[in-house]
C-alpha cells in the first residue's frame, strides 16, 4: 500500500486500468448525482469545433454597469429648514454631476485590466423615477451615486438591480447627503446592526475611484464564475470526499454546469484522433515548434509531447463543441496514460496557457477558486498539492503548472515525466522568485476559503510533483496549520486578496484573511 496526493487514481485497490475501485466510483457516483453526461462523440465532429474560432478560449463576458445619480431639487420655505445637507441643489448642478461621473467612469474604464461597459449615467430624484432607468436588470451592477434623495429610491433600484455599490463624496466633488447618513440611515435602518439584504459597509465608496475599480474586477469575476459550464472527464469528484456531495455543493453555491464525458467515449474520440494522420501531423508540427522555444528544456521523450498537443485538440474540441472553456479530469494520473500515451500535465498547461480552464483532479472543492481567481485576474492559475507550513515558509507542488502565469509572458519550463508515474510531458515552470501570489485554500464544506498573500522565495526540484515553489508569507506558521482547511490550494499571481474576499461575499463564503 502507498499513498499519494491523489486518491482518484493512483491509490490502493487499483483495477486493471489503473483508476482505484474508490476514484471509480468516485467519479461515476458524482457523475450521475450532477451533470449532463455528453455521449454519442466522435472525433470527426470534435476536430470541426477545436478547428473553430481559432486556438484561444474565449474570452470574459463585460461586466455591464449602470450608474444612477440619486439627488433632490429642495424648495425654499421661510423660518424652517428645506434643504438637507449637499452640494447638490440644483439641475444644473445635477447635469454638472452627471457629466462629472461619466468622465470618471471614462477613466476608469481606461485603466481596467477586465472587460466593462458603463451605460450612460441618469438622475433620479425619488423611488417613482426608478422606473425610467432602461434595462437595469439587464445590468450585473448598479453604481448608485448617493447625492441625495430619499432611501426608498435605494430599495427600488435594489428590487430590480442584481449588485449595488454606493458611491458618496467627501472632497472629490460637491459633498453628498448620504456621506453623513448612508450607514444609520440607510444600512442600519435606524439600529445598531446591519438590516439591507446583500449589503454592508464593503458596498459603500468615499471619494477614491480606484475603490470602484477594484470592486468592479471582483464582480466582472463573480459574474463569469456564477453558472460556469464544465467537462468533466470521468465525472466530477472532491479530494478524499464522498461521492455526489461536494459538486452539488457547487451546483448550489455557484451554479455550476457540469458536463460529464465518460473514459469510454474519450477513449473512442482518442483512438480516432490518433488514426488521423493529419491530426497526428499538426501534433508533431505543435510540439516541434513549442520545443523550439529557447526557454523550453526537453528531458523526456519528443512523443510524449507530441501525445499531450494531440490530446490537447481532442480537449480543445470537447469544450467547444459543449460551448464552454473550462475541463477537469477525474482519474487524470492512471486512466488517462493508455488512452492518450501521455500524461496529461503539458496537456493543462498548454490549456491555461490559451486562455481556457483546465485542472487535473476532479476536485470541485477547489476548482470554483481556481475558475474564480483566474476570472478576476484575467490570468491562469496553479492548482496545487500543499505541504505542513514552518519557519514561514510552505512548499506547494503539482505538475500542471501554466507558463503564462502573468498573462503576458511565458516562464522558462523543463518538461520532464509525470514524478509519480515517472512517464508522459509534465512542466517544471520557474516561476518567477520574488513574485507576489495569492493562495485560496477551500474547506471540504463549501462554506469557508481561506486567503494568504505570500511571495515567491525558492523555485527548488526535489522529488515531488514537478511544478514546485516555496513561498514566504507574514502570518505565523503555527496559525497557518490551524486554519488551513480541505487540501488542494490555488494559487494566482498578483494580489488579488480584496477582490476575492467582496465576491466570496456575494455568494455567502466566509473569506478569512491571515495575511496579516
Amino acid at each position: 500500500m502507498r499513498t499519494t496526493c491523489c486518491p482518484c487514481g493512483c491509490g490502493q485497490d487499483h483495477s486493471a486500468s489503473g483508476l482505484s475501485r474508490r476514484g471509480f466510483l468516485q467519479g461515476v457516483s458524482g457523475a450521475g448525482a450532477i451533470g449532463v453526461a455528453l455521449s454519442g462523440l466522435t472525433w470527426s465532429a470534435v476536430a470541426t469545433a477545436a478547428q473553430a474560432g481559432g486556438q484561444g478560449g474565449p474570452q470574459r463576458r463585460a461586466l455591464v454597469v449602470r450608474p444612477v445619480l440619486v439627488y433632490e431639487i429642495p424648495t425654499r420655505r421661510p423660518q424652517t429648514s428645506w434643504r438637507s445637507w449637499g452640494g447638490i441643489q440644483t439641475e444644473q448642478g445635477a447635469t454638472e454631476e452627471l457629466a462629472r461621473i461619466e468622465k470618471e467612469l471614462n477613466e476608469i474604464k481606461n485603466k481596467a485590466d477586465f472587460p466593462v461597459e458603463f451605460a450612460k449615467p441618469v438622475g433620479i430624484r425619488n423611488a417613482n423615477e426608478v422606473a425610467k432607468i432602461e434595462a437595469l436588470e439587464k445590468a450585473d451592477v448598479c453604481i448608485i451615486y448617493a447625492a441625495g434623495g430619499p432611501q426608498n429610491a435605494f430599495d427600488a433600484i435594489g428590487k430590480r438591480s442584481k449588485n449595488m455599490i454606493f458611491f458618496c463624496r467627501h472632497k472629490s466633488g460637491p459633498v453628498y447627503l448620504w456621506y453623513e447618513i448612508i450607514s444609520p440611515r440607510y444600512l442600519r435602518q435606524h439600529t445598531d446592526a446591519l438590516k439591507v439584504q446583500g449589503l454592508d459597509d464593503g458596498d459603500v465608496i468615499v471619494d477614491n475611484q480606484d475603490e470602484i475599480l477594484w470592486r468592479l474586477r471582483a464582480l466582472c469575476g463573480l459574474q463569469n464564475t456564477m453558472g460556469t459550464r464544465i467537462i468533466a472527464i470521468g465525472g466530477p469528484g472532491a479530494w478524499a470526499q464522498p461521492a455526489g456531495i461536494v459538486p452539488n455543493l457547487v451546483k448550489q453555491v455557484w451554479k455550476f454546469d457540469i458536463q460529464t464525458v465518460s473514459y469510454d467515449e474519450l477513449g473512442k474520440v482518442i483512438k480516432e484522433a490518433r488514426a488521423d494522420s493529419t491530426a497526428v501531423s499538426r501534433a508533431k508540427e505543435r510540439a516541434a515548434a513549442y520545443l523550439k522555444d529557447p526557454g523550453v528544456k526537453l528531458e523526456t521523450k519528443p512523443e510524449f509531447v507530441e501525445n499531450a498537443f494531440l490530446l490537447e485538440q481532442v480537449f480543445v474540441g470537447l469544450m467547444k463543441k459543449a460551448d464552454c472553456r473550462a475541463i477537469t479530469i477525474n482519474g487524470c494520473m492512471g486512466t488517462i496514460m493508455p488512452l492518450a500515451e501521455t500524461s496529461a500535465c503539458l496537456t493543462l498547461s498548454l490549456l491555461n496557457d490559451s486562455q481556457y480552464l483546465a485542472f487535473c483532479e476532479s476536485d470541485f472543492v477547489v476548482i470554483p477558486s481556481g475558475v474564480l481567481m483566474a476570472n478576476i485576474s484575467g490570468n491562469p492559475v496553479f492548482l496545487n498539492d500543499p505541504t505542513y507550513p514552518h519557519d514561514g515558509v510552505i512548499t506547494l507542488a503539482h505538475c500542471t503548472g501554466p507558463r503564462k502565469m502573468n498573462g503576458k509572458t511565458l516562464e522558462p519550463v523543463r518538461i520532464l515525466t509525470h514524478f509519480e508515474s515517472d512517464y508522459g510531458a509534465a512542466p517544471k515552470v520557474e516561476m518567477h522568485k520574488g513574485q507576489v501570489v495569492t493562495n485560496i485554500v477551500p474547506d471540504f464544506l463549501v462554506k469557508r476559503w481561506v486567503g494568504l498573500k505570500a511571495k515567491i522565495v525558492d523555485v527548488p526540484f526535489m522529488d515531488i510533483c514537478r511544478c514546485q515553489i516555496d513561498i514566504g508569507f507574514a502570518c505565523d506558521s503555527q496559525r497557518l496549520a490551524e486554519r488551513m482547511p480541505g487540501f488542494h490550494w490555488m494559487t494566482g499571481y498578483g494580489d488579488h486578496m480584496k477582490e476575492i474576499g467582496y465576491a466570496c461575499k456575494k455568494v455567502g463564503l466566509q473569506w478569512e484573511d491571515l495575511t496579516a
